[in-house]
């Protein structure tokens, strides 16, 4: 099913957002939060790398593997392959930056996995995995036969969506819980650094908005040469 605008200008709006969220989040950890470390007296420098991997490794880089199929003019294939590309590197980035978070509990000695974005967290990456192994086989390789990738693919997208969702929301829900620690250890409710954070998750919400508006509208055309195009 696609709406009836063009992909191609809501992307726009998408790298857009993509861009400002990573440089907020950017501006959250280095500015406020003292920088990036994965060895470190400082533990929290250890925990700055899990907002960051996850909101740019993850979701960035994860929403615009989901937008490549609709928005570029490309061969089938091609859109294929960078299609899967991105999804495993967003894969790949969204596990270091649970291990990160891991990391840091463990060396803090906080508990793990006492909290409900910890569980979604855990559970938004396992279904992650599955979904891509899941297209790997079928779409990419070996490949399923045509029957089946035709009767798989609506039921690829509803989950890579349902997926991607559960995603901003439990980012957003990521923020709010730090957030709130920081409040409670001090930080100003209306200082300068708690408004960077909410308009950091404002972004990332907007950014999902836009990713699945462009996933259901209109794909761009086929290359010239791609006679064999299909949705498929």
């Amino acid at each position: 099913m696609a709406i009836g605008v063009k992909a191609l200008p809501i992307t726009f709006v998408a790298h857009a957002l993509a861009i400002v969220g990573a440089v907020f989040v950017l501006v959250w950890c280095i500015h406020f939060r003292g920088g990036f470390a994965w060895v470190a007296t400082n533990k929290s420098l250890i925990f700055n790398n899990h907002p960051a991997l996850m909101l740019i490794g993850f979701i960035i880089i994860g929403g615009q593997a989901a937008i490549s199929y609709k928005s570029l003019p490309l061969k089938k294939e091609v859109k294929k392959i960078i299609h899967l590309g991105l999804h495993a590197v967003a894969l790949v980035l969204g596990i270091v930056g649970i291990y990160a978070a891991f990391k840091y509990h463990n060396e803090s000695g906080i508990a793990n996995l006492y909290s409900l974005h910890s569980w979604l967290g855990i559970g938004v990456i396992v279904l992650y995995a599955i979904q891509w192994i899941y297209g790997f086989a079928i779409f990419f390789y070996p490949g399923g036969s045509e029957g089946l990738r035709g009767g798989s693919l609506p039921w690829h997208v509803l989950f890579g969506v349902t997926i991607f969702s559960l995603a901003i929301g439990n980012a957003a829900l990521g923020f709010l819980e730090k957030l709130t620690f920081l409040e409670n250890s001090g930080l100003a409710k209306y200082g300068p650094e708690a408004y960077l954070v909410n308009f950091t998750a404002i972004a990332t919400i907007l950014y999902g908005a836009f990713v699945l508006i462009t996933v259901y509208s209109a794909g761009e055309p086929p290359a010239p040469d791609d006679f064999s195009y299909s949705a498929v």
